[in-house]
């Protein structure tokens, strides 16, 4: 049977990633900090504890060698290093990576939108042609191009495909987007306000699409990046829309031209003012993807898993990451205050 040690196994994207290695007849060592287990995972997925900062508990993992390494939590270029010094002992890898990496050829990229005519213009939609920013260690998207780079120089000394992931969605994610909609709903707010007429696309990436990436790469080892994202990349309108549909209810949306009115009022967390599309055609002609779940076909198990965890929990406590993201996104007194002055 071929082995598979899954990196980060207990999180969003390696769930999904553990359970699609196992229907397709793989022995899969999910490797995760806590050692957790999914409960969907049969006896023979093999949990274990690591610490990714210790190289000898990886090459402990490894052991005296395996036919995939699936790595979804790497960043940069010493990461990368970890996993190439290894190479002797691993038939290939897939790593995740992400569309930050991606510039407009002009030096703008996800670093640079905060600044003055800083967001990238990208092509509708970016293929794995677009250039990249450069490799280093200063932010996420610097490092997850050093990533990148350090892996494909490998070359065939360890066959790695590259998944740079769009805006992932799904249970156990530790920044949920769909969060912004689904708290507004349970906290009775039946108005909403939309900047950029609504009309913002940052293209989501269901963790189950790149499972079935996963998958397929490692059925057909080789050097190469590919997009990772859903077949469709709904606006935030129409995100919003379809959560209201999974949990039965109905809102009212005003829509403002350009950017947020004021403060965060009008902002969310696909809120952009030019879209980020991904091209999909490479990962369905090199590997024949198709993906197993629209965006909205994978929202009702993601509204529940969020429902669940609200329950008598504030929401800064149960995602900590997207309160450190976006602090002031239900300040709703603000968008009040607003509307009141509009």
């Amino acid at each position: 049977m071929k082995r598979a040690v899954v990196i980060g196994a207990s999180g969003q994207i390696g769930r999904p990633t553990v359970d699609a290695l196992v229907r397709d007849g793989w022995e899969v060592t999910a490797a995760s900090r806590g050692g957790g287990r999914d409960e969907a995972w049969g006896e023979g997925v093999r949990a274990v504890r690591l610490d990714r900062s210790d190289d000898a508990a990886l090459a402990a993992v490894v052991g005296d060698g395996c036919d995939l390494v699936v790595d979804v939590v790497a960043h940069g270029a010493g990461h990368a290093r970890q996993l190439t010094a290894l190479a002797g002992r691993i038939g290939s890898a897939v790593v995740v990576s992400s569309v930050n990496v991606y510039e407009d050829g002009k030096g703008r990229g996800f670093d640079t939108q905060g600044e003055p005519d800083g967001f990238p213009v990208y092509p509708v939609p970016i293929a794995e042609t677009q250039p990249t920013v450069a490799p280093g260690e200063a932010t996420n998207s610097t490092r997850k191009a050093a990533l990148e780079r350090e892996l494909l120089a490998a070359g065939a000394g360890l066959p790695t495909t590259l998944l740079r992931a769009g805006a992932v969605h799904g249970p156990y994610s530790p920044l949920p987007r769909e969060l912004y909609f689904v708290k507004r709903n349970l906290d009775g707010r039946r108005e909403r306000v939309l900047a950029y007429r609504g009309e913002s696309r940052f293209h989501p990436a269901s963790a189950r699409n790149i499972a079935e990436l996963v998958r397929l790469a490692a059925a057909r080892p080789g050097s190469r990046v590919l997009n990772a994202c859903d077949p469709q990349a709904p606006t935030v309108a129409e995100i919003g829309a379809a959560i209201d549909a999974v949990m039965g209810v109905a809102t009212k949306t005003t829509l403002v031209d350009g950017p947020p009115p004021g403060g965060t009022v009008g902002s969310t967390p696909w809120s952009v003012p030019l879209p980020v599309v991904l091209d999909m055609s490479a990962a369905e002609r090199e590997l024949g993807y198709r993906p197993v779940v629209s965006y909205a076909d994978s929202l009702p198990s993601t509204v529940r898993w969020l429902t669940g965890a609200l329950h008598d929990r504030d929401w800064r406590e149960c995602f900590p990451l997207m309160a450190r993201a976006y602090p002031d996104v239900f300040d709703y007194a603000a968008e009040d205050a607003w509307r009141a002055g509009a």
